[in-house]
């Protein structure tokens, strides 16, 4: 149950992520295999006391960079340190790939390597939402631009099966992202999606709007990659901007200093819950294997994270229950065929 590190492509390779697997090997007893250049490696390994622990080195001389084409360069570039990462994946000698590298190269690489599940058209990138109730899954973050009725049922299926293997939810509700809760709200695309997952076994709740996903209304929100995405990175500003107009407040007279240091644990404690380390990466489901996407400007935190979030992944069993839960779901709704004609168009 080795997890293969791409130590070669964040903002801040190598350090971050030597130091992030080290930590990881060290708290929670995962063996890490840091794939990169050997001596840019063993030096930056060797500024830890790391000579007990179980990580070893696996060699790739090339990179890919975050403005390479992400296809052109996983097939071009077949000794990249995270096509080498999925390489091991394929080969059993790691059980999860690893990446705060272009994440349409890992995404790319992923799917090259480790090919789909049988029946996903589309694999599609998931992020853990902190929300009042505890956490919710959303998916397509980014992965997918333009979508089809299809593609959401399946990022529906697929995020509730990880809801239930991977967070432990017994019985994760489903919603999709809508502009409004009625039926009627939506466009083209969600009003025929929702009509599609109402006819499943999925515990499917109807429409959530943006809201809804902060109160933890549903344990799993299906959108397609562009609004998703667009999601992701306004929670993350939001969460930055708060933080800072906070701080701004705090300091502005002598009564809200003073006032601080009585709240100061009560902050600290929400600074955790909405720091996005906390979670690691983002995991890529519907590919045969196990694929964790990092931020770019991932820090020792989230790296360490993501190395967990990517072992408990594997031994969660999530991708062999996508394709039970996909046949099963074809066949409870009837929409064989209507899913059939919208893969072909």
């Amino acid at each position: 149950m080795r997890v293969a590190v791409d130590a070669m492509g964040g903002d801040n390779a190598p350090a971050v992520e030597v130091g992030g697997a080290v930590a990881a090997c060290r708290e929670f007893g995962i063996p890490v295999t840091l794939v990169g250049d050997r001596s840019r490696l063993e030096q930056e390994l060797s500024r830890h006391a790391a000579d007990k622990l179980d990580i070893d080195i696996f060699h790739a001389s090339e990179v890919i960079g975050m403005h390479d084409s992400a296809s052109d360069a996983v097939r071009k570039k077949k000794n990249s340190s995270v096509r080498v990462a999925f390489d091991l994946v394929k080969e059993g000698k790691a059980c999860a790939a690893v990446s705060a590298g272009n994440s349409g190269a890992t995404m790319a690489a992923g799917m090259f390597v480790l090919k789909r599940i049988q029946g996903i058209e589309r694999p599609a990138i998931a992020q853990i939402f902190p929300t009042l109730k505890g956490q919710t899954l959303v998916l397509d973050v980014g992965g997918n631009v333009d979508c089809k009725p299809l593609h959401l049922v399946q990022f529906a299926i697929m995020g509730e099966v990880y809801a239930r293997y991977a967070m432990g939810i017994a019985n994760p509700s489903v919603g999709l992202l809508s502009n409004g809760e009625e039926d009627s709200k939506g466009n083209e695309l969600t009003r025929e999606t929702n009509a599609i997952l109402r006819n499943t076994s999925l515990n499917y709740a109807g429409y959530v709007e943006g809201r809804d996903i902060f109160k933890g209304s549903v344990e799993v929100v299906v959108c397609d990659g562009f609004v998703g995405n667009v999601v992701l990175k306004s929670s993350e500003g939001l969460a930055d901007a708060a933080g800072h107009m906070l701080k701004q407040e705090i300091l502005k007279s002598w009564v809200s200093k003073l006032g601080y240091l009585f709240v100061r644990g009560a902050f600290n404690r929400f600074k955790k819950i909405v720091d996005y380390a906390e979670y690691g990466g983002a995991p890529l489901l519907g590919i045969n294997g196990v694929g964790m996407i990092c931020h770019g400007g991932s820090n020792v935190k989230a790296i360490k994270n993501a190395v967990r979030f990517a072992h408990e992944y594997a031994r969660s069993g999530v991708t062999e229950h996508v394709a039970e839960k996909l046949t099963e779901n074809i066949a409870v709704s009837g929409q064989r065929d209507h899913l059939n004609s919208q893969a072909a168009v």
